[in-house]
């Protein structure tokens, strides 16, 4: 199997933007060397600037597109994104768990960049349920590290960065790797957490302007290279440093957000991020 890429699959919706979704990992996986393979979770109505619509696939087409693929081609790891619903959620976990020696990516989508929420409260259960304990490492924002571990008993808590990776942990995921974008610091702080607590933490330049799937961008660039066979630290290192090239690299092709540049190694050096199109790791 040496004269083979390594193969990812990745479970996400479609964005027909091309900016986030489906089609940013099949771009990130393939950039890193890998062979993408896409199950459809859910087909999304969107544009740079947000989500209108989301329309769920039936659970069993979801279960029937990654059994066909699975059956087929070594997998070396899976990356999972968008869900669309309880159901998806409950078809993917069950598939997965044939599978417990490739490792997991696993990007908490809860809303948009823009806001809109993409799963309530019965998918955030499903979650911490199902597809938590059967992850690798989880690649919540800090928002979504902090909704993961709310329930009605504990929704006036507040608790640090730090508590909230401890506590997704002990729901059974092995890594979590929290961004920091939305927190308050003079530059993003990623930090990578194990059961041990802390094992490293990267700062990035804080730079102006919002992206539109920098979150799927690193945890496939993550997917990819754990299937390339680096260690989970050096893959978070790589990924994170792809991803802020990626975003230096943006470009802004519609009225909303800007869009990662998941090629910019293929382009000319010479090239440069515009001045009037301001970039961020968001």
């Amino acid at each position: 199997m040496s004269d083979i890429p390594p193969i990812v699959l990745t479970f996400a919706a479609t964005d027909p933007s091309g900016g986030a979704g489906l089609q940013a990992d099949i771009l990130t996986i393939a950039s890193m060397g890998c062979h993408p393979l896409s199950v459809v979770t859910a087909v999304t109505v969107q544009d740079t600037g947000g989500v209108d619509d989301v329309l769920p696939l039936d659970a069993e087409w979801i279960s029937d597109q990654a059994r066909a693929v699975l059956e087929d081609m070594p997998v070396a790891a899976f990356k999972i994104g968008l869900l669309g619903s309880v159901e998806n959620i409950a078809a993917i976990a069950e598939v997965i768990s044939d599978y417990p020696d490739i490792p997991l990516v696993f990007d908490p989508i809860l809303a948009s960049g823009r806001g809109d929420e993409l799963a309530n409260e019965d998918m955030r259960d499903a979650m911490r349920e199902l597809l938590l304990p059967q992850t690798t490492i989880l690649t919540p924002n800090s928002i979504e590290a902090r909704r993961l571990i709310q329930d009605e008993e504990n929704d006036e808590d507040n608790p640090d960065l730090a508590e909230c990776a401890k506590r997704i942990i002990q729901l059974g995921c092995e890594y979590v790797l929290v961004t920091g974008t939305h927190e308050h610091t003079p530059k993003v702080i990623n930090t990578l957490y194990g059961a041990r607590g802390m094992v490293r933490s990267d700062n990035w330049p804080r730079l102006p302007g919002i992206y539109h799937g920098s979150g799927c961008t690193l945890a496939s660039a993550i997917a990819a290279l754990l299937a390339n066979g680096l260690s989970m630290e050096e893959a978070v290192k790589e990924a994170q440093e792809y991803t802020w090239q990626a975003l230096q690299f943006g470009f802004r092709p519609g009225m909303g957000q800007h869009i990662p540049d998941r090629l910019f190694w293929a382009r000319d050096e010479d090239d440069e991020p515009k001045e009037d199109e301001p970039d961020t790791l968001h």
